[in-house]
């Protein structure tokens, strides 16, 4: 992991005071709403530029860890994140979406880096990240209508269509550039090189929209990222041993084992963060909820990292 990578959460965190500063000092606030689902949409196009399709045959070559993967990420977790936002915020039903769709997306690209750098199957998690993103991209609007339609009005068509303008658009245009250029060795450099940081650029553009125009909603919510750290935390923990019990009835490898915790605990905040902007353009405090997901969530990957590493030798 490059520097940049290691202080991650300190860059989003920063985004996120320059947006306030912006939308308190400067008109940026009241034009800044427009751009969160562009830069949003840019991030997402520079994730679907990594990601080969291709790799969905080698995924299915390793069943054992496929099966237990999906049944962890798209089974067990749907459960656990509801149980958590009932617990944890009975009363508010805008966190409780986002604490949803958070935890029901897996992760499609820092999770690999925690994965190398815990010394787990890297290759393993690559074949399986095309099959998670196609999952949680069909599986996602199927568990907010299952979970939390009973509690909120949803209209499906704009669920639905919210969901395939925001991902069909940078995917359309992914496709596109792979087809003119996808072969081209300086093109392939920049990208092995460049993608990771690209996709950190546009998140932190699209932080720094997003508190720039809802600050004042923030403002009025405080304590929201302390009262979101406790069940995150559950998350995470209730998560790590499940992989580890799975991983070991199964007889995985140590490093296998590894790579199942990772692609169990990352989870992929933008691509959640992009649908809830198109979704629910009126409700704040969901995509506010997923903007602080991942300040909380790198430094426990980075702990639990810590950890692995030293039992993976």
């Amino acid at each position: 992991m490059n520097l940049l990578g290691k202080i991650q959460p300190l860059i989003i965190i920063g985004a996120a005071l320059l947006g306030l500063l912006a939308g308190a000092a400067t008109p940026f606030g009241r034009a800044s709403s427009g751009l969160i689902e562009i830069f949003l949409m840019m991030l997402l196009y520079v994730l679907f530029l990594c990601v080969d399709l291709k790799q969905l045959k080698q995924s299915l070559k390793n069943i054992r860890y496929t099966v237990t993967a999906v049944s962890i990420n798209f089974i067990f977790t749907p459960f656990l994140a509801y149980a958590l936002g009932k617990i944890f915020f009975a009363d508010s039903v805008d966190i409780r979406i986002g604490l949803l769709m958070l935890l029901v997306t897996p992760c499609t690209d820092w999770y690999l880096v925690f994965t190398g750098m815990s010394k787990g199957n890297v290759e393993l998690n690559m074949s399986i990240l095309p099959l998670n993103l196609l999952l949680q991209i069909t599986l996602l609007p199927v568990y907010l209508l299952a979970f939390m339609n009973s509690e909120v009005t949803m209209d499906v068509s704009a669920l639905a269509g919210g969901a395939v303008k925001v991902l069909l658009i940078p995917f359309l245009a992914s496709y596109i550039t792979k087809r003119c250029v996808g072969k081209n060795k300086k093109f392939q450099n920049f990208l092995n090189g460049q993608s990771d940081n690209l996709q950190l650029l546009f998140l932190c553009l699209a932080v720094v929209a997003m508190f720039a125009s809802e600050g004042g909603n923030l403002l009025e919510n405080p304590m929201l990222l302390l009262e979101m750290f406790l069940p995150l935390l559950c998350f995470f923990v209730i998560v790590f041993f499940a992989a580890q019990f799975a991983g070991r009835v199964q007889k995985f490898s140590k490093k296998d084992i590894v790579a199942l915790n990772f692609t169990t605990l990352a989870r992929n905040s933008p691509l959640s963060l992009a649908i809830a902007v198109a979704t629910f353009p009126d409700r704040s405090l969901i995509a506010l909820a997923l903007v602080i997901g991942p300040l909380i969530e790198l430094p426990v990957l980075s702990f639990v990292s810590g950890i692995l590493r030293r039992w993976n030798v």
